[in-house]
């Protein structure tokens, strides 16, 4: 049920809440009303518009959303975390506490999707022990196709054949660098921008995690062993019916960055019609 409410109360009539439905399923009346559930895309448009939080949709209150004047980010600082994020390579020996993990999965939801659709699901290994056990399986299976001559060709196949040798001759971890936890997104097939979905996710993730004094990595290395071996990637519950997106490896870093690094200029393509 879409639910939605207007306090006549605190409505000032200003129709900013039909103005900005992308659905275009609010009509103004004397009041806004509702006037096509089955074309709402859920949004929360409309919620987050209204000056004077006199709408609520979906059972939602809008006291309980967070007034964005004066709590939003200063552009200098977030500016100096997004040039500042580093590919964590180094990580402590220890779990995250789960509570951690919980809340920038619950802020890394709100990451946006194609047509709202909403569905990335984050699969996610919140035990140190539980990836030691995924990555023993992991090399285990390269280790056996590696025998077989029934790894990939090409690049992928080098980084894999490097990944076996340095666990067996060095006990190096070259599938998730040492770090305790791991994240992988996925979306339906048929979601309109899936692909997409599931790296917007993830980058969201990423950035509050480094906020949060949280190390995060891209895990390429990752998605080529799980593609290697899908009998592995079997168990971790994914929907058959999923597109995977890609893996992040995080935790509490273990090495400390000072500055930002210095690039560009940007490549620009400026359309002249």
């Amino acid at each position: 049920m879409i639910r939605f409410r207007v306090d006549e109360e605190r409505c000032i009539q200003c129709g900013e809440c039909a103005l900005d439905c992308p659905a275009s399923v609010i009509a103004m009346e004397e009041f806004p009303r509702m006037a096509n559930e089955a074309g709402c895309i859920q949004c929360q448009h409309c919620l987050a518009v209204c000056p004077t939080a006199a709408v609520s949709i979906l059972g939602k209150d809008p006291d309980a959303s967070t007034e964005l004047k004066g709590n939003l980010p200063d552009p200098a600082q977030l500016t100096t975390l997004i040039k500042g994020r580093r590919a964590v390579r180094r990580y402590q020996d220890q779990d995250l506490p789960p509570a951690l993990i919980d809340e920038l999965l619950e802020i890394a939801c709100h990451a946006p999707t194609g047509v709202n659709a909403r569905s990335v699901l984050f699969t996610v290994v919140k035990e140190r022990a539980v990836l030691h056990r995924l990555r023993e399986e992991l090399i285990t299976c390269l280790a056996q196709k590696q025998a077989a001559g029934e790894l990939p060709k090409g690049r992928t196949g080098k980084y894999l054949n490097w990944v076996v040798g340095v666990w067996q001759q060095e006990g190096k971890d070259a599938l998730f660098r040492g770090a305790p936890h791991l994240l992988i997104t996925s979306a339906p097939a048929d979601d309109p921008c899936p692909v997409q979905d599931n790296i917007i996710a993830l980058a969201t993730f990423q950035f509050i995690a480094h906020a949060r004094g949280v190390g995060t990595v891209w895990d390429g290395i990752c998605m080529m062993a799980l593609a290697a071996c899908p009998e592995v990637t079997a168990k971790f519950g994914i929907p058959a019916n999923h597109i995977l997106g890609y893996a992040m490896a995080f935790g509490a870093p273990a090495v400390e960055y000072h500055r930002t690094v210095q690039r560009g200029p940007a490549l620009v393509n400026v359309v002249q019609w």
